[in-house]
């Protein structure tokens, strides 16, 4: 089985939101401290694309980010354990993906946003992602 290509990352807005990601151009997605999650972050690889969603306020996705440097070690991390990476913003979604619209579609049932709803890195297979891209344009 092929690595997956698609993720997506969690942030609470108030903490740092998509407009953050792309007022900077640039972040590193770091403090996780979940060992599932750091094993997708280790897994990444640049060119990947990543949903950006919203947690604790909006529940969606909104964006889509690129990561542009891969398997770096967590800045926030004095022990040099856990994983970061770095990503860029690559669009905004036209029309924001709810969580309640994911879970109501049958064919995202095993998605991991929805079995593993606490998990901040999540792996998305493909036809995941394009089922996604496809409600966020209408």
């Amino acid at each position: 089985m092929s690595r997956p290509s698609y993720w997506l990352i969690k942030s609470e807005p108030f903490e740092y939101s998509w407009n953050d990601l792309v007022a900077q151009k640039e972040g590193t997605w770091d403090g996780v401290r979940n060992h599932l999650a750091k094993k997708n972050l280790k897994a990444m690889e640049v060119g990947d694309l990543c949903f950006f969603y919203h947690s604790r306020e909006g529940l969606e996705i909104v964006g889509i980010a690129e990561v542009s440097v891969a398997d770096i070690l967590d800045p926030t991390d004095e022990t040099g354990k856990w994983a970061a990476v770095k990503v860029k913003p690559k669009q905004e979604l036209a029309r924001p993906v709810t969580l309640k619209q994911i879970k109501s579609e049958p064919k995202l049932a095993d998605c991991e946003l929805v079995r593993l709803s606490r998990l901040s890195v999540a792996s998305i297979k493909p036809d995941e992602w394009k089922i996604i891209c496809e409600m966020a344009e209408g």
